[in-house]
């Protein structure tokens, strides 16, 4: 019997969040040295700018729920149902956890370990960077996907391709919102960290059914950011992200009932 060929890039499972956390930094860099060349107004109109841009990017996420392959799995009438429970239970759950606020402390640590004392204006101008940029970096299906197959040995070409889009966003985040984005990499770390390591142990990636449900309902949360960016509600997203774990338990349930 022929030798079972090893796993491609077995050897360096991890590459692709490591990279990713090179270019957002990279891109933080360049953020912060041309953020502070730009008036107010202008920085202002940069966070407008990803705000709208988020929003297409949401959009985008969210027409996930008409997915053929989850429909078949639950049903045509249950996909929205499904990214809706999501959103409620999930929302109970991380703000009975308080991972909102558990998410501003940890920026505001990281602030003042990384920066030092400042005002109360440039400490929020860090934490809202840090959880900004968090969000928007570690809830897309390129994250999931990606690290799970990276962790698998399908290679880290999903999360290259992330790695090149978050280093752009950075720039534009850190001109907008400074250092704070560059903090953020701590949260890159240990959630496509995290995947990596689950993607090796599970040794399949998530069904086509379960990834749609985690996209369109990744896709409400980025909703949320969007409206933060632009200023029009503070959503607590980061109490919303237990949602990513209860969208594919819920399709697993519907299925088993049907």
């Amino acid at each position: 019997m022929a030798a079972r060929p090893p796993r491609r890039l077995a050897l360096i499972t991890g590459t692709g969040t490591l990279v990713n956390i090179v270019t957002v930094l990279l891109g933080c860099t360049l953020g912060v040295l041309l953020g502070n060349r730009l008036p107010v107004r202008t920085r202002d109109l940069v966070t407008d700018g990803l705000g709208l841009v988020t929003l297409l990017i949401a959009a985008t996420s969210a027409t996930a729920v008409l997915s053929p392959d989850l429909a078949a799995e639950v049903g045509s009438s249950a996909p929205m149902l499904i990214v809706l429970g999501a959103v409620l239970v999930g929302g109970i759950t991380g703000s009975l956890l308080g991972l909102e606020s558990g998410v501003e402390r940890l920026g505001g640590w990281l602030q003042a370990r990384l920066v030092g004392s400042s005002g109360s204006a440039d400490r929020a101008r860090f934490v809202e960077g840090f959880v900004v940029a968090s969000l928007v970096f570690c809830t897309g299906p390129l994250t999931i996907l990606g690290a799970l197959n990276d962790g698998l040995g399908n290679g880290a070409d999903q999360l290259l391709l992330k790695s090149a889009l978050d280093g752009f966003a950075a720039i534009a985040f850190a001109a907008a919102f400074g250092w704070g984005v560059a903090a953020s990499v701590v949260t890159v770390l240990t959630v496509q960290g995290s995947l990596t390591v689950l993607g090796a142990v599970l040794g399949d990636v998530l069904p086509e059914a379960h990834l749609a449900a985690v996209t369109a309902t990744g896709g409400v949360l980025l909703v949320g950011v969007a409206l933060r960016l632009l200023r029009v509600r503070e959503i607590a997203v980061a109490d919303l992200l237990p949602a990513l774990l209860v969208a594919p338990a819920l399709v697993s349930i519907v299925a088993a009932l049907r």
